[in-house]
Parts: C-alpha cells; structure tokens; sequence
C-alpha cells in the first residue's frame, strides 16, 4: 500500500510539471478500403537493391547514371548503384532527411538536426542556414528546389527527430515552412500554424506548395503566386494513412508516401488530452505502434487521388517515407528499412 502511495505521488509531480501540454483533437472516421483505397499488391512487384546494407534512407534523389542518393539513421550520405553497391560520400553527423540535387550538381539536404546543408561534388559540406531570428531550427524536415535556386523546406515540429511522437500526442501546430535564398543568403516564413509540416513539393508552374502535415492525416497548399498568394487551402484530407514526403513528377502530379496506415488506438485517445498525458509517461515500446505496411498514392495538384501502390503487410517494403518518379521508375526511400525500392510504372 505504501508503494503504491508514492508511486501515485510521484506520478501526480511528473504530471504536474511537464510542458509537454496535448489538446484534444476529433479525427475523422478514417476512409473505407474500397475503391480506389482498395487494398492492392503492387508495390511487391518492386525491385529491392541494397537489402540489409542501408539503414533508413528516408529521402532519396537519383542522378544522370541512375545511381540513388540518401541519407540514414547514423547521419552519413549513401550513394546506391543499380547493383546493390553503396559507398558512403559523406557525414553530417546529424539525421539527413529530404535530399535533391540542385542544377550545380550539389547535393541539398534537410538535416533535421543540422539545418540546411549543401554537399559539393568534392564532398565539401556547408551549412547553408541553421537558424530563423537567431533561433535554431528543430526538425528541419523536406524541401524542394526552384528553377531560380531558391529552396523551400519545412521545419516540421518544435521537437525533436527523435521525439516526434510527442508532436503527435500532443496534436498542436508546431510546423513550418521556409525559403532559403542562395543567392541573398535570406531565408524566408512562408507560414506556421502546421500540424507537423513533413513534406513538400512545388508545383510545376511553381504557383503553389503542397506540404504534408502529417499528424492531420491531410496535405494543404500553400499559394506562393497571385491573387491567392500566402493563402493556405487543405487539398485532400482524411488520408488512409500518415502522409510523410510529396514530390511531383514531370507531369505535374504528386506522389505521396504514407508511412504507415491509420492507427485505431491513436484515433480513440485523440480526443482525451488526459489520456494522451498518461502515456506521454509509458515507455515507447507501450506506445500505439505503427502497422507495418506499404502504401504509396499518386494525386493531381486539385487532391484528386489517382492511383495506389500497396504492400499489405510490409514484407516487401513497409515505412515509405519517399517515392521519386524518374523516367516512369519509381524509387522508394524508408525512414528505418534496410533497403531501397524500385517499382516499374505500367
């Protein structure tokens, strides 16, 4: 009985004093697996190079060779041939997230723990920006490069890499979106108020942005051009999964990778902060845990949802966190599998 006093006692002191402060959030019944979310196995027809040699590749790029570009969980940059081969060329001593090549042939990277990087062709790497108002970015997240240079990404969360999953319990709007300027060395708040601002994509027309905010299972645009401009507008919600990196392809549409599929236990504590408290304190392993599954989704730039690529199951591939189009292939990057995916468009 004593024990259990102090237990409680303890407990009422944690509960007490932590900032980490959840709200209440009602999300939608999540969609039917019908129709065009009808469960499918496509993405087991994908190729998988590298298997057991790379860790977590979480974003990818690809260039002229067809040689594949990430970055992984130890902080290094992986360069992946077509035959499995990989070599690291460089370390950020950090945890490399979105990655593109821009037209110099450097390699930029959204370090969530570094900032803003860019990688030379001798190896030489820079710090491009770190910082907004002399304070440090937390979570820098995904980006997209412009035909003028400059750089879009996203700041997703004032946690952590490594403790994201309180940005989920917590269901506040943490994220936002910047844009680097090269030429000026200026970085730019698009806009904030973003619930887990993951990744984005420009538009062909470079018009407007789409950016993925995860924890609303939902990708809104942000209108960079005309009468619209700073204007945020949902695009799509209700996802079947979490929406994690968007990029377009030449055509103008968008593939999205959902790391996973909707969590039933996560929906019902959403709307009790109290309950979303009480495990903020439960070790992770107790945590509602992440199905393992493939699913990726292409979209046009009005949300309209035009095709899927599953895996139920995840034994090919599971935790997509990146699905790049080049040349009607698709390569597909995991924030924690040890491989990386190639699917062949029909």
């Amino acid at each position: 009985m004593k024990t259990s006093v102090i237990n409680i006692f303890v407990f009422s002191v944690l509960f007490s004093c932590r900032t980490f402060a959840p709200v209440a959030y009602e999300p939608p019944i999540k969609p039917e697996p019908i129709g065009i979310y009808a469960p499918n196995t496509e993405l087991q027809k994908s190729i998988l190079l590298a298997i057991g040699k790379v860790k977590g590749l979480e974003s990818l790029d690809v260039d002229s060779d067809g040689n594949i570009y990430g970055g992984d969980k130890e902080g290094r940059i992986i360069k992946v041939t077509l035959k499995g081969e990989i070599k690291v060329i460089a370390k950020t001593s950090g945890r490399p997230l979105g990655i593109q090549f821009d037209k110099q042939g450097n390699l930029i990277i959204a370090d969530a723990y570094k900032g803003l990087l860019s990688l030379d062709k001798s190896g030489k790497l820079t710090v491009l920006v770190s910082e907004f108002q002399g304070k440090p970015f937390q979570f820098t997240d995904d980006l997209d490069i412009a035909q003028d240079g400059r750089i879009y990404f996203s700041d997703a969360s004032v946690y952590e890499q490594k403790e994201y999953l309180y940005d989920l319990l917590e269901a506040r709007p943490y994220g936002r979106v910047f844009v680097y300027d090269p030429k000026t060395k200026e970085t730019e708040l698009l806009a904030d108020g973003l619930y887990f601002a993951n990744g984005i994509a420009l538009s062909k027309n470079e018009d407007f942005l789409l950016v993925n905010e995860t924890y609303r299972y939902k990708i809104t645009k942000l209108w960079l051009k005309g009468p619209k401009k700073g204007i945020k507008e949902t695009v799509i919600e209700n996802l079947p999964g979490f929406p994690d990196n968007i990029t377009r392809n030449e055509n103008g549409e968008f593939w999205v990778a959902l790391f996973t599929v909707r969590n039933d236990r996560m929906d019902h504590m959403h709307p009790s902060p109290v309950v979303k408290r009480m495990i903020s304190f439960l070790p992770k392993f107790l945590w509602p845990k992440a199905e393992p599954y493939g699913y990726a989704l292409k979209i046009d730039g009005n949300g309209k949802v035009l095709m899927t690529l599953q895996d139920p199951g995840g034994e090919h591939l599971k935790e997509v966190t990146s699905v790049i189009e080049k040349k009607r292939q698709l390569y597909i990057g995991s924030l924690y599998n040890d491989r990386v995916g190639i699917y062949v468009l029909p």
